[in-house]
């Protein structure tokens, strides 16, 4: 009876940790400097309250909350390092896991590979340091509502609140101010059938969006730099 309990327990963590690569997350503890990481990856489009169709890559706010609520409860992630390549995806879902970074106690760096796109911008910023390596793309612009929207005064003073808490977080956590982020977003001179902008590596460091260019090296030694910040400040 004992055998088949541990058995049950060995096989459930094995479930558990096979659902965790899927799902782009993982422990990384066996490094020379001795740190215990936790890597999220955010990939794809985020999928929010619908599901999304079979050959479409997502990630799930659903997924990514509960993981987020562990690395701030355990005592053993000493930080968080987020990889994204997102093209954005549902708004509410993305700027909720933004919300939940920005939160976190645990030292965070966010690093931006291939594009960080519409909601992919609050993402992006949501951590205490942020890098873009020089050929990813940042692609800044309004909310966009896919299907039938009823064109009725309630509908556009709930999409301007939207605008304006992603305006207002991508903001607060990063270095560009309210006038510039707006006319980056509201331009209409740079995308042919749209409004908007897109910022490439280095432009975005300059816009004030993302703190550095930089990759996986300078992300790691940047959050081992601010987890020693933070054992410090504790003794």
């Amino acid at each position: 009876m004992e055998e088949r309990s541990e058995k049950v327990k060995i096989d459930d963590m094995e479930i558990k940790q096979d659902l965790k690569q899927q799902n782009g997350q993982c422990d990384l503890h066996d490094n020379a400097y001795g740190y215990n990481i936790h890597l999220l990856t955010i990939i794809g489009e985020i999928e929010g309250h619908q599901t999304l169709g079979p050959v479409t890559k997502t990630t799930k706010y659903e997924h990514v909350l509960p993981e987020l609520a562990k690395v701030e409860e355990d005592s053993h992630i000493e930080g968080l390092l987020v990889l994204l390549n997102t093209v954005g995806g549902d708004v509410e879902a993305g700027l909720a896991i933004a919300e939940m970074i920005a939160s976190l106690s645990v030292p965070t760096v966010t690093l931006l590979l291939g594009g960080g796109h519409s909601i992919g911008v609050p993402l992006s910023v949501s951590g205490d340091r942020s890098f873009i390596v020089p050929t990813a793309t940042m692609v800044v612009h309004p909310i966009r509502m896919n299907g039938t929207v009823l064109g009725v005064k309630h509908n556009y003073e709930y999409i301007d609140k939207m605008q304006d808490r992603i305006i207002s977080f991508t903001c607060n956590h990063s270095s560009i101010k309210e006038e510039k982020m707006k006319k980056i977003m509201f331009n209409t001179t740079e995308l042919g059938k749209d409004v908007g902008s897109v910022l490439v590596g280095e432009e975005a460091v300059k816009a004030g969006l993302i703190d550095a260019v930089g990759g996986i090296h300078e992300a790691f030694c940047c959050l081992y730099d601010l987890i020693n910040r933070k054992k410090n400040s504790n003794i």
